[in-house]
This record gives C-alpha cells, sequence and structure tokens, in this order.
C-alpha cells in the first residue's frame, strides 16, 4: 500500500463537475478519491496547479456587462 498526500476540497456540484472534466481531459489525474457530491481528494501537491486550472476554466464562464 503506498501512501499519498491530499487535500480536502469542498465545492458545489457545477465546480467539482468542472474539476471531473479537467481530471479526466489530462492524462495526469489529480483526483484521489471522490467522496461525495460537494468533496474530492486530490493530491496535495497538483493543489496549486488544479485551483489555477479552474479559475481559467471559471473565467471562460464569466460574462461581463461593459457597455
Amino acid at each position: 500500500m503506498k501512501a499519498i498526500r491530499g487535500v480536502l476540497l469542498t465545492c458545489d456540484s457545477a465546480v467539482k463537475q468542472i474539476l471531473l472534466t479537467i481530471n479526466e481531459r489530462e492524462g495526469n489525474s489529480f483526483i484521489i478519491e471522490d467522496l461525495d457530491d460537494h468533496h474530492l481528494v486530490i493530491k496535495a501537491d497538483e493543489e496549486y496547479r488544479v485551483r489555477k486550472e479552474l479559475e481559467a476554466e471559471l473565467e471562460k464562464n464569466t460574462y461581463s456587462l461593459e457597455g
């Protein structure tokens, strides 16, 4: 058995779906365990990269009302 350091992420179900999509899209899986609708355990050394990718993905879905 091998121990892996993990970080518990709490998020809403929409953000979790984005994270699952990012995880599937990459060859390097960062999700250790999918706990329930609002919790994931990810590799601790991938946390910064995952947060940056999630931020970029959320930015794509943000609309601004510039007039």
